[in-house]
């Protein structure tokens, strides 16, 4: 299978945090996700819970915020872009 992905995706290791943190907006809450791997240009999340996975967010990576959208979802597993 040939993968032609823009940008090549690393697993966090070591110091990199494992987890993120999604934020619909200021007043509800933010939802805890698991990062399984992080590109430049997006990450493969699992969201736990069962709640709905809002479409576009702003999304919390260490101590970098940025504005996210889902390009795919399976399950609870989902890929989003920066």
């Amino acid at each position: 299978m040939n993968d032609k992905r823009r940008f090549v995706r690393v697993r966090p290791s070591g110091l990199v945090p494992r987890i993120g943190k999604i934020f619909v907006d200021p007043k509800s809450p933010a939802i805890e996700c698991q990062v399984i791997d992080v590109s430049a240009g997006g990450a493969c999340l699992y969201v736990g819970g069962n709640g709905a996975i809002p479409k576009r967010f702003t999304f919390l990576h260490g101590a970098v915020k940025k504005s996210s959208r889902v390009v795919w979802e399976k399950g609870r597993k989902i890929g989003i872009q920066f």
